[in-house]
């Protein structure tokens, strides 16, 4: 998902919010939605920056591992079909 915001300037909006602002002037001052600003929250509430740098590369772990089960997945389909056709 591509955003305007860094994590880490997400964490400094949340960490506004929660402490003096109400979520309405924040949505105002960045043009974000009030739904943004709780799906922010969700995700990176309580977060320290160095956290965010955190998940961040986990996500990106986690995506190439899923892409390599995926491959892996479908060389395997492909395998048992050349034997199954071999075979009968």
């Amino acid at each position: 998902m591509k955003t305007r915001f860094t994590d880490e300037h997400v964490i400094q909006m949340i960490k506004k919010q929660e402490a003096v602002e109400k979520t309405a002037d924040v949505c105002g001052r960045y043009g974000i939605s009030q739904g943004t600003v709780y799906k922010y929250k969700s995700k990176y509430g309580g977060m320290e920056p160095s956290g965010a740098k955190k998940l961040r590369a986990l996500e990106a772990e986690n995506a190439k591992l899923k892409k390599l089960l995926a491959e892996f997945l479908r060389l395997n389909d492909l395998s048992i079909l050349r034997t199954e056709t071999h075979t009968a």
